[in-house]
């Protein structure tokens, strides 16, 4: 009996991988599709049909600008994704996309149409633990001058930030910094009450 060789070449194919991508997502900036709030749900849309499955999504909120006095505020969300990208080609679909929606890179931290922030893939720590605990507690006037030149993962800010945290305990309130070894609720409810009360819903 003779077999069909390309269903022994499709029978031997390696699965692809899918990977576990937490995202966050902000603006505050109109872009062509509308007001922060409408450039994020395009942002979402634009994730499905580049090849992500979208397996949850946080309340909108409205955060104030980071640093202070930095422009408008902000909106801000996050996503729980799965997708078959690895770290850098996640970070290049979510460079496309704000591309596709005005992003334009001139200031660190500047005001924009679209910020899309890989806060993790899985639990892959890149691109070491010593790089990462360096560029974790680096000091806030060090990290306004200095911008990696490589992909730090998990978001080395992350655990600080309530605009992330507050959207991120919507879609991963259980997910554990591979670091830090705590829970995304934990690392919420450790940061001071004034800032968690800024991220307002809604």
């Amino acid at each position: 009996m003779s077999q069909d060789p390309v269903g022994m070449e499709l029978s031997s194919r390696e699965p692809i991988r899918k990977y576990s991508l937490l995202i966050a997502l902000g603006g505050n900036l109109g872009s062509s599709v509308g007001a922060p709030q409408e450039t994020l749900k395009s942002a979402l849309k634009l994730l499905q049909t580049s090849g992500a499955v979208i397996r949850a999504t946080s309340a909108f909120y409205h955060t104030p600008a980071f640093p202070a006095g930095a422009g408008p505020d902000y909106v801000n969300a996050a996503a729980r994704l799965e997708a078959p990208w690895d770290p850098a080609k996640a970070l290049g679909v979510l460079h496309r996309i704000e591309a596709q929606l005005g992003r334009e890179r001139v200031q660190r931290w500047g005001q924009r149409t679209l910020d899309l922030d890989l806060l993790a893939c899985d639990d892959i720590v890149l691109p070491d633990r010593n790089t990462h605990k360096m560029w974790r507690d680096l000091p806030l006037e060090a990290q306004i001058g200095r911008t990696p030149e490589q992909l730090i993962l998990p978001h080395p800010r992350l655990q600080d930030r309530a605009f992330v945290l507050v959207p991120l305990a919507d879609v991963a309130p259980d997910w554990v910094h591979p670091l830090l070894g705590k829970p995304v609720r934990t690392l919420l409810e450790a940061l001071p009450e004034r800032d968690r009360a800024e991220v307002r819903r809604l």
